[in-house]
């Protein structure tokens, strides 16, 4: 891009020089004006949720933006006039960053991209004028964080599926150790981000092909891991359901069996519980004083149960 189409002006010095790389993601705030007398200030990132991010090399819709922070330094502030022809695709990115979050009935207009029919509204005045009359823009940056590859983990849509299928041994180790540190939570969403790439994956196999089944295989001890903390945080249904899931692929799966079982006692389900139980210990003969041992104590809660509901059924009609 020449530099007759950008023209920078330092507000701020920075205090680091910075070498950008593909895949950087870097955070900033902006302000957009029109290059008229009155300086229109068309977008503030300030007055919006949170700052602007983009990742190099992902092909943002506003290319020049790209250009322009990458002749920046760390905590730099600097106002670049850009040319209008650089700025063609200004209005959609706004409206877009303008109706980030917001509910589908509260947003202008169903256009999002850079085609639009002639005279057609986008739903932004200010930014249909844009469109009818291009004009030069300035963007004024300050430049706030920089954060490399290697620091920071990707949202899953911005992996390629090479990348995706990486992260998955990367996911099951953080969320195995937040699981051996006993945060329960943190460990479940971990595995739960995991299961949920997986099913990006599957979704462009054809069920049952090679590849769909061995994505699904890798599924199955994260589901495994999944239902274990929400097991241990009494979430019992959820346990359930995960561990059904499992057993519709491998339905001698021990540690789905097992689950399961201890979830169905949570629901007071003793058909199943039992059910369960005997089948992960006949499979798994170790269990075997486990599961006695488990169904035992389950009886006895069962009985006092039983006992506690008599009882008051008793005092209700005397």
């Amino acid at each position: 891009m020449s530099d007759e189409y950008i023209v920078k002006t330092v507000l701020h010095a920075g205090s680091q020089v910075l070498n950008f790389i593909p895949g950087t993601k870097i955070i900033f705030h902006f302000k957009t004006t029109k290059c008229n007398s009155e300086k229109t200030v068309i977008d503030d990132s300030r007055t919006m949720e949170n700052p602007m991010e983009l990742i190099l090399g992902k092909k943002f819709k506003l290319e020049v933006w790209e250009a322009i922070l990458q002749k920046m330094a760390l905590n730099e502030v600097a106002r670049f006039k850009i040319h209008k022809s650089l700025v063609t695709a200004y209005p959609f990115v706004s409206k877009t960053l303008r109706e980030a979050g917001k509910p589908q009935s509260q947003k202008r207009n169903h256009h999002c991209c850079g085609v639009t029919l002639q005279n057609e509204s986008i739903g932004y005045p200010d930014l249909d004028e844009l469109i009818k009359y291009p004009q030069d823009l300035e963007f004024t940056i300050e430049l706030i964080k920089v954060v490399l590859p290697n620091e920071y983990e990707k949202e899953s849509w911005q992996m390629t599926e090479k990348e995706k299928l990486e992260s998955i041994p990367h996911l099951r180790e953080k969320g195995n150790a937040l699981f051996r540190e006993k945060n329960y939570d943190g460990a479940s969403e971990i595995y739960a981000k995991a299961i949920g790439i997986l099913e990006q994956l599957m979704l462009a196999e054809k069920p049952n092909d090679e590849e769909w089944l061995s994505l699904n295989q890798k599924k199955m001890p994260l589901l495994l891991n999944y239902a274990q903390c929400k097991l241990l945080n009494k979430e019992y249904y959820s346990v359930i359901e995960h561990c059904t899931t499992v057993l519709k692929t491998e339905p001698d799966n021990v540690k789905a069996l097992y689950r399961r079982g201890k979830a169905y006692i949570g629901t007071w389900d003793k058909e199943n519980a039992i059910a369960d139980l005997k089948k992960a210990a006949k499979i798994d003969p170790s269990l075997h004083n486990t599961v006695e041992k488990e169904l035992q104590i389950f009886a006895a809660a069962i009985k006092e149960k039983d006992g506690m509901q008599k009882e008051k059924l008793s005092k209700m009609f005397k």
